[in-house]
């Protein structure tokens, strides 16, 4: 784990697409190369991988965000996804209960992880309930929750709860069958606004926000990782998605995470945030 220094007082999450100041990584396993690529895709190759994660990190460090950096303890190729187990909200962090029973003990080594940083919990989805982190987008005063292969309506109903607490209604957006989760198609990119890859998550969810739909064959570049209001970390290989992004006045930071683009992995699942103004 990386040194840090960030101090995790009252304030979390002040607002979901403030300006992103600490967050916490995973580094990628051996076992990624044991994830089923995409179709149409290579297999991912660790050593590139863990290259991409390390420009991921250093990144996030150009523009000021305190990041923690964890080693993979599971034979897990998803490990990496550390936006999965958990959730920011204001004052806490939500621990999820993931659909893969593999995925579970994530959940567990997170919380172990947060409480020795200190950082307070807000809650944990309990058992019937399944929600995974990725299935979960904040933006504005509103929680989107993917409703796909994952997670059920117990874990759904159990975080609309706690998220009222909150101050956030919830929407549930219908995923197409091949989405394997909903940050892989969408990402909120400031409160007003949500990326969204066109065919690939229900647009009718969406109603009150602007929405940038991204063509067709690209629909996995809206899963860009906010850094500021209108101002994202994305992954390189979608030249027309990034156009399109720029020409809707958003600013693109672009950087090669071939590697994770090959199993499904976004840059927003990537991350798991936990502080931002």
């Amino acid at each position: 784990m990386t040194a840090h220094t960030m101090e995790f007082g009252p304030r979390l999450v002040a607002t979901p697409t403030g300006r992103l100041q600490s967050l916490i990584l995973v580094r990628p396993n051996v076992n990624i190369e044991r994830a089923a690529p995409l179709a149409g895709e290579p297999g991912s190759i660790c050593a590139r991988a863990r290259e991409q994660h390390a420009v991921l990190q250093t990144t996030l460090a150009y523009f000021g965000v305190e990041t923690i950096v964890f080693e993979s303890h599971a034979t897990d190729p998803y490990e990496c996804c550390a936006a999965n187990p958990a959730l920011a909200f204001g004052d806490g962090v939500l621990v999820m209960r993931p659909t893969q029973m593999s995925r579970r003990a994530e959940a567990d080594r997170m919380q172990s992880e947060l409480a020795r940083l200190e950082i307070p919990l807000a809650g944990h989805i309990a058992g019937p309930g399944m929600l995974d982190g990725n299935d979960v987008i904040l933006a504005g005063t509103t929680a989107f929750i993917g409703v796909g292969s994952r997670g059920n309506q117990i874990g759904r109903a159990g975080f609309a709860q706690l998220a009222r607490a909150y101050g956030y209604r919830t929407v549930e957006v219908q995923l197409a069958p091949d989405v394997p989760a909903l940050r892989c198609v969408a990402a909120a990119v400031a409160a007003d606004t949500i990326v969204i890859g066109a065919d690939k998550a229900d647009p009718g969810a969406f109603q009150g926000f602007r929405t940038i739909v991204l063509e067709r064959g690209e629909e996995m570049a809206a899963g860009v990782l906010c850094l500021d209001e209108r101002h994202v970390v994305a992954d390189v290989r979608y030249r027309t998605a990034l156009s399109q992004m720029h020409r809707a006045g958003i600013t693109v930071e672009s950087i090669d995470l071939y590697d994770f683009a090959k199993i499904g992995v976004t840059p927003s699942m990537l991350a798991l945030v936990l502080k931002r103004d």
